[in-house]
């Protein structure tokens, strides 16, 4: 799979009100790395050639360590709608690129790392014909979660469809999702709340 055939998409827009603060700026260690440069180090790690990140809340310090880290910003007008609106925003700067498929991960899973992006990867490889058609999503003992892979013939249908809080669920509801678990890898949760962050 060549690098420029899926393409990296992270949803970092959030306003993180019951972190207190975006969740793109979060560390796990007061010296370590953002979670946004944590999420385009993991993909970039995978094979991931390009990463686009949405921004909103907080938009120009999240931006900032994002391009540090080698991503490409995308900014989400309509952020406070929702996670819709930055799949949408997300979305549709992917379409000039030449990727056949996207990697959709959420900035708030700090325990989903390379290993995981790999797998789906892998099990994208595994299907028959243009990765355009693959729909991918990563499970965790049994439990859909992300990231997710989106063929490009999908991405119309999904934009039409992400509104509010409402992604690629509906979407990816139906059979022709293909689930690869992972939860011998990570446990797939969210940070969501001070008390969720890892101890380490």
């Amino acid at each position: 799979m060549g690098n420029d055939a899926v393409v990296g998409l992270v949803l970092a827009a959030g306003a993180g009100r019951r972190m207190g603060g975006p969740k793109g700026l979060l560390r796990v260690a007061p010296t370590g790395a953002s979670f946004v440069e944590t999420a385009i180090a993991h993909l970039h790690e995978a094979g991931v050639g390009e990463v686009h990140v949405v921004v909103g809340a907080s938009a120009a310090h999240v931006a900032a360590l994002a391009a540090q880290a080698g991503g490409v910003v995308v900014e989400a007008a309509g952020w406070g709608e929702g996670m819709g609106a930055s799949l949408r925003a997300g979305l549709d700067a992917l379409e000039p690129t030449a990727a056949r498929a996207a990697l959709v991960m959420l900035v708030d899973l700090p325990d989903v790392g390379t290993g995981v992006h790999e797998r789906v990867l892998e099990a994208a490889g595994d299907t028959d014909g243009d990765l355009s058609s693959v729909l991918v999503r990563a499970a965790y003992d049994g439990i859909p979660g992300h990231p997710v892979l989106l063929g490009r013939e999908h991405w119309a249908a999904i934009r039409e469809g992400a509104v509010g809080d409402r992604g690629a669920r509906d979407h990816l509801a139906g059979p022709r999702t293909r689930l690869v678990e992972c939860g011998d890898l990570a446990t797939g949760r969210d940070v969501d709340r001070p008390t969720d962050l890892p101890t380490s």
